[in-house]
């Protein structure tokens, strides 16, 4: 006899990525959802130590992969998200996947069944560091995207807009949303991420945070949180952010449709439920400040800002003390050897300190960081 799938499917989040040791950010879905990793580039340490081992995994491992979930019915996923992919080639199979998943909830008469968060990890401050083919590959999969998490820089290169002020902000969303030349359509949610501009009536040593969700007209629908610059570089800071979208965009979404029912029975009606609706895109009536996706981004920054201020206190109280052993070591040790130790404990330090913040992921304290009109 042969094997039938399940009739429902578990819920969860197909998680496509690089991924290496450490804390970790995949570790972060595991306290919300079931996962299953597609690892695009296992490798035993991120990049940042500049030294590792591993290797690019092919577009043609990665369809692989995937098919071998699917003939263990192991494909019952309600979203995914995809992060860094190694090669056009890779991002087209990624993008395949994604496709695939989202007919297989239209079919069921599901059309908010699969929700797709894309991270189009390409580069950052001015330059790619992915090869010039992969950039046509990403705008051409815009279309098919729920949500997008571009930093300025991406978010400049998919919308050939340049971002100079908030003019220029605002039709780069614009164009994101609306797609055009760039693909078939545009994609309905757009965070971009780190976004460095003057920002009157805040500090200096801060930054933004810019969202939007489109109307049904395709114009935005654009708020910003300002967030405390911490003069530190941490690893993996993207990695996390779009990780808790995920968690958080899933339960903003399922919050605003209790809400929206608790409404409707105390009127004796009903309502259309937006975690059913393709894309979960809120009617227009919905106030940029009450979007689903503003009300995530306030709940992740919140989070990271509490883990990042801890990590940044581990790891200055870590770092003297291996400044102090290197001291004692004195000439047992030479100046380069001294220098490459330092640079690799500084590497390991600035891990994002995650399961030992578990009470930050999971209730951070959100009123400081609350969403603005832009």
């Amino acid at each position: 006899m042969c094997a039938k799938p399940p009739s429902k499917p578990r819920p969860g989040v197909l998680f496509a990525d690089c991924f290496s040791g450490g804390d970790g950010e995949g570790k972060i879905f595991f306290l919300f959802s079931p996962v299953s990793l597609l690892r695009t580039l296992p490798i035993g340490n991120h990049t940042g130590y500049k030294q590792w081992k591993g290797t690019r995994v092919s577009a043609e491992e990665i369809s692989d992969l995937w098919e071998g979930l699917k003939q263990s019915y192991l494909d019952g996923f309600d979203m995914m998200l995809s992060g860094y992919i190694p090669g056009a080639a890779a991002v087209e199979a990624v993008g395949r996947i994604a496709a695939e998943l989202k007919a297989k909830a239209g079919a069921a008469g599901a059309p908010g069944g699969f929700f797709w968060v894309l991270d189009p990890v390409m580069g950052d401050n001015g330059n790619l560091y992915v090869a010039q083919d992969v950039v046509p590959a990403y705008r051409a999969l815009l279309g098919h995207a729920d949500l997008i998490l571009p930093n300025q820089f991406e978010a400049e290169v998919l919308s050939g807009v340049g971002i100079e002020d908030a003019a220029s902000l605002e039709r780069a969303v614009g164009a994101l949303h609306a797609g055009g030349s760039l693909s078939s359509s545009g994609v309905p949610h757009v965070i971009i991420t780190s976004v460095s501009l003057p920002h009157l009536g805040h500090p200096d040593r801060s930054m933004w945070v810019v969202g939007s969700t489109r109307t049904s007209a395709g114009r935005p629908r654009l708020f910003k949180i300002v967030f405390p610059a911490i003069d530190c570089y941490f690893s993996g800071t993207g990695d996390m952010f779009a990780a808790l979208m995920v968690a958080r965009m899933r339960e903003a979404v399922h919050q605003a449709d209790a809400a929206a029912d608790s409404t409707a029975a105390a009127a004796g009606a009903t309502t259309a439920r937006l975690g059913d609706r393709a894309s979960w895109v809120s009617d227009d009536s919905v106030d940029a400040l009450d979007l689903p996706l503003a009300r995530a981004a306030e709940k992740v920054l919140a989070t990271m800002h509490e883990v990042l201020s801890k990590t940044l206190e581990g790891m200055d109280a870590e770092m003297a003390r291996v400044r102090e052993r290197l001291a004692a070591e004195g000439a047992a040790a030479s100046e380069e050897e001294r220098a490459r130790d330092l640079r690799l404990h500084q590497s390991r330090a600035a891990e994002l300190r995650l399961v030992r913040n578990l009470e930050s992921l999971r209730n951070p304290r959100v009123a400081a960081l609350r969403a603005e009109k832009m």
